[in-house]
């Protein structure tokens, strides 16, 4: 079971796994890498209040090369970009909850809490992966 995933910096290799669990979790995620229209197929436990779960499940449900705006999710959730936003920041499994998937009205927004630099990088570089263009 998956509690949590980052992304590192590319100074980091990528280890051999331990465990079968370990083993299926790794495969399935760079399987991501090869067809991202491929979703993770991992268990996860997610640690988040009522709202952040709730927030996560929908984000569950937009497909790859789909994408929706801060504002839209949050008018379909009756609450605030901004509070949707938070919630996409402490998503604690980005990829198998694809918060890169959202996206601010006139860009990409941020991602994993950074507003520019590295993370904002890798959100445009998944979405491109997908097929989706997000105009800075």
């Amino acid at each position: 079971m998956l509690f949590r995933l980052e992304f590192l910096s590319g100074r980091y290799r990528l280890r051999e796994a331990q465990c079968a669990e370990t083993d299926r979790v790794q495969r399935s995620i760079l399987g991501y890498f090869d067809n991202p229209y491929r979703s993770p197929q991992i268990d996860v436990q997610l640690s988040g209040t009522v709202f952040q779960r709730r927030v996560w499940r929908v984000l569950r449900r937009i497909p790859a090369g789909k994408v929706m705006t801060y504002g839209t999710l949050a008018e379909r959730l009756g609450t605030s970009a901004r509070a949707v936003g938070n919630a996409c920041r402490r998503n604690p499994v980005p990829l198998v909850v694809p918060c890169h998937r959202v996206v601010a009205l006139h860009g990409p927004g941020g991602f994993a809490g950074d507003h520019q630099g590295r993370l904002v990088q890798v959100k445009q570089w998944l979405l491109r992966a997908e097929g989706v263009e997000i105009q800075v």
